[in-house]
């Protein structure tokens, strides 16, 4: 192999390496955000069981803007939803 040929692997190897680190950081961004949306979906369910129950008519329903916001914003997205819910009773 002639030294051309050999800084094409090195660089052929460089170049894979990185697009293996970004692949798994976007794989990783992307878990987090369809975690942090399923738990949200599952709190709006508990919260609106539990204010239901006490009878406080406070309700937020579950659908896609309400899972992207909680995807997006994790805990604090889904108490956002339920202040914009809770402004109509003012």
């Amino acid at each position: 192999m002639d030294k051309t040929g050999g800084i094409f692997v090195i660089a052929g190897a460089c170049l894979l390496v990185l697009f293996m680190v970004t692949v798994k950081r976007k794989a990783e961004i992307l878990l987090n955000f369809c975690t942090r949306a399923v738990l949200g979906g599952i709190a709006i369910h508990v919260v609106n069981t539990a204010l239901a129950l006490w009878g406080i008519p406070c309700f937020v329903g579950i659908g896609p803007l309400s899972l992207l916001t909680s995807g997006i914003l994790g805990i604090s997205g889904v108490s956002l939803l339920y202040a914009v819910a809770a402004i109509r009773f003012l």
